[in-house]
């Protein structure tokens, strides 16, 4: 892969949660600290208002409500921006993420980020971490209107940025995004496991694996 990045290879895309960021501060929020305070807004256990939630995330999955943080706020009746702030210290980095975004910086890549995270949020993870200054842009699902797994989001994605399908690498932690950019013809695709440091990974076999950036440093 490192020879192909060099010479095949002029534009990186890259997703931010899990992909770049460990997404141990998604888990602890959605799974612990929302329920937590669920649970005391409304007066039931800590283990039936994770239930709740977790059914209810799963109703909206995939969908441009899933990552929107205002829906949120208005579905729980919590402020969820502020919880974010709270915790976010949480917020990490995966290991030689920024060494790869250099490298691609030095070999003249055009390198964006395209994310189902919500700009708030975006906003907030790119404050704390301070790698946007790699990126030429970053462009959300809630800016496009569609989330990455549909063909819409990349059909309008193009239609901005242009790159040529034969010569884009695409990294993601998850596989049915994957599959949706290689319906869509991006030549090279990688998945990123590791997503969550605290997690084990669940791997289809469907795609080449990206377990540390230093793999492909360049």
């Amino acid at each position: 892969m490192k020879t192909t990045l060099l010479q095949n290879i002029d534009c990186v895309l890259l997703d931010m949660d899990g992909t770049l960021l460990d997404k141990y501060f998604d888990d602890y929020f959605w799974e612990h600290l929302v329920p937590e305070k669920y649970s005391e807004v409304h007066g039931i256990t800590f283990g039936k208002a994770k239930e709740a939630l977790l059914a209810l995330y799963k109703s909206h999955e995939g969908t441009l409500n899933w990552t929107d943080i205002d829906f949120w706020s208005t579905e729980l009746h919590l402020d969820i921006p502020a919880l974010k702030e709270q915790i976010k210290h949480l917020i990490e980095v995966h290991p030689h993420v920024e060494d790869f975004l250099k490298s691609m910086k030095k070999h003249k890549k055009k390198i964006y980020m395209l994310t189902n995270a919500h700009y708030k949020v975006l906003d907030l993870k790119l404050k704390k971490t301070e790698i946007g200054r790699y990126f030429d842009r970053c462009i959300t699902s809630y800016e496009m209107g569609f989330p990455k797994e549909m063909l819409e989001f990349w059909e309008k994605v193009w239609q901005i940025l242009k790159f040529d399908k034969e010569r884009t690498l695409f990294i993601d932690d998850t596989a049915e995004v994957l599959r949706t950019a290689k319906m869509f013809g991006i030549k090279y695709l990688l998945l990123k496991t590791g997503a969550s440091s605290k997690k084990k990974d669940k791997t289809t076999g469907e795609f080449q694996i990206l377990k540390d950036y230093r793999e492909i440093l360049i």
